[in-house]
């Protein structure tokens, strides 16, 4: 079995952990984008968003191969035990089609996040305000101590969980 060259960047905050790829860009609403050739994007989930919607349970994509999408656009739905989501296009250009491997295990999600867990892909630029890894960990940290502060001015910090 060969090794993921990929490198990693190790996250901990808080009761969260991650391994996050560093050869990819990341949105503040917590996807990933991975540049498979030059402007077509493989686009998923982070391990912090699966995290916050719990077991996932089903999707559908609204979005058809070769219709255009923006940033922004509603292209689909995910439920999960904790929530429902819409799903949003964090590219502009053209939806290329939804993963054939998750229609087949949508346990991918959560279970590999990084590589067969992966949702979309698009052709064409990903949004303005994508940032590499580095700027994702700043992206965790501002999520997670809001969070934090919320949970604790709501009383809600009894220390149990």
């Amino acid at each position: 079995m060969t090794q993921d060259p990929t490198p990693i960047v190790a996250y901990r905050r808080s009761r969260f952990a991650t391994r996050l790829p560093a050869d990819r860009l990341y949105s503040p609403s917590h996807y990933w984008l991975l540049e498979e050739e030059p402007d077509v994007w493989r686009i998923g989930l982070t391990g912090f968003a699966t995290r916050m919607l719990g077991d996932l349970v089903e999707y559908e994509f609204s979005a058809k191969a070769g219709d255009a999408i923006d940033v922004g656009q509603t292209i689909g739905w995910l439920e999960g035990f904790k929530a429902v989501t819409d799903l949003y296009s964090v590219a502009s250009g053209e939806f290329l089609g939804a993963s054939a491997d998750l229609a087949q295990d949508i346990t991918l999600l959560e279970g590999d996040p990084y590589r067969r867990g992966w949702l979309y892909r698009a052709r064409g630029r990903p949004a303005p305000g994508a940032v590499d890894v580095h700027g994702y960990v700043a992206v965790l940290d501002a999520t997670i101590d809001s969070m934090l502060e919320n949970r604790h001015s709501s009383g809600g910090g009894s220390g149990e969980s």
